[in-house]
């Protein structure tokens, strides 16, 4: 490991396991490095904001936006294994990632990383158009600098702040199809921005031991399990609306409201559930449905409103 990797790991105060020897990582490892199931959920609704720009965009054009904003995202993940491989390693949850694990060197995992963010927003900025290109750039600049080199470990509401980069790719994949930003893909960026919160929230009630072990602030440990479960009631109270409110727009059909609402009712039970069942294994089965539901939740929003757009389409 180089002298700036040691030194960087000793001033976090944790450490990383022995670097690998050169030839042991696989494909797997690579394509770990790129969080695979986050990037589905980038693509999709990159998907859904690509779908319902007003311009129809040729398919040449709209695999190269999916593609280059998979990649970004991916990118993105691999620059945030590189930098928290010393928060991974003591993880439970995490520690078997390629960084902490000595499969890839963090080196390679940097040069991967930025490699990977290069192509994409070059790409997408070329190719497709440069205002989705700059929204590309700034959302792997925002996930990795502001997210995870600064709020992660210095705030308990980095979830809350950081949740702006996962929240933009249907907005980057609006401009990429129309060359703008309108209302409707601000709606998409906040729906995503504001489930964010109770659906990591809920994850970390049952977590808080991880995040304390590795030093992160996340709400629980630093307000504690009680605040955290009233801080998700709020943001639930507030998120179920703001879904509905592409109705209220006119930018969404009879199909999207229905479950919208539906959906959203449940979304509210489960959190009220949470907020109500504060000891025990009932607290944790509460806090595991609502982030199991949350994620069924935004999948259902999004896939409504792909097929309303697919329908209007044909």
């Amino acid at each position: 490991m180089s002298d700036v990797s040691v030194g960087l790991n000793e001033k976090r105060g944790l450490s990383l396991a022995p670097e690998a020897p050169g030839g042991l990582a696989s494909p797997r490892d690579y394509i770990a490095l790129l969080k695979p199931r986050v990037m589905s959920l980038v693509i999709f609704t990159a998907l859904v904001g690509l779908v319902r720009a007003p311009d129809h965009v040729h398919p040449v054009i709209a695999f190269t936006a999916l593609l280059c904003i998979a990649v970004g995202a991916g990118a993105a993940g691999a620059l945030n294994m590189w930098w928290d491989a010393d928060i991974d390693a003591v993880m439970t949850r995490t520690k078997g990632r390629p960084i902490p694990s000595g499969r890839v060197t963090p080196q390679e995992a940097l040069a991967f990383g930025l490699t990977l963010s290069a192509f994409s927003v070059v790409v997408l900025g070329l190719l497709v158009n440069a205002l989705a290109g700059a929204l590309l750039a700034f959302t792997i600049f925002f996930y990795v600098v502001v997210y995870t080199m600064w709020l992660k470990r210095s705030t308990s509401q980095n979830i809350v702040i950081g949740g702006l980069a996962g929240a933009l790719p249907p907005m980057v994949a609006w401009a990429a199809a129309s060359g703008t930003v309108s209302l409707e893909s601000v709606i998409l960026v906040a729906i995503i921005f504001f489930w964010t919160p109770p659906h990591f929230w809920a994850l970390s009630l049952y977590r808080a031991d991880d995040y304390a072990r590795a030093g992160i602030p996340m709400l629980p440990v630093t307000a504690g399990p009680d605040e955290t479960r009233r801080q998700i009631l709020l943001y639930t109270l507030f998120l179920v609306p703001l879904a509905l409110s592409p109705v209220a727009l006119g930018e969404a059909g009879l199909a999207y409201g229905i479950v919208a609402a539906v959906t959203g009712l449940g979304m509210l039970a489960l959190a009220v559930n949470v907020y109500r069942r504060r000891t025990g294994t009932e607290a944790v089965r509460a806090a595991k449905k609502l982030f199991g539901f949350s994620i069924l939740y935004l999948f259902l929003l999004f896939a409504t409103l792909l097929a309303e757009a697919v329908v209007a389409g044909i």
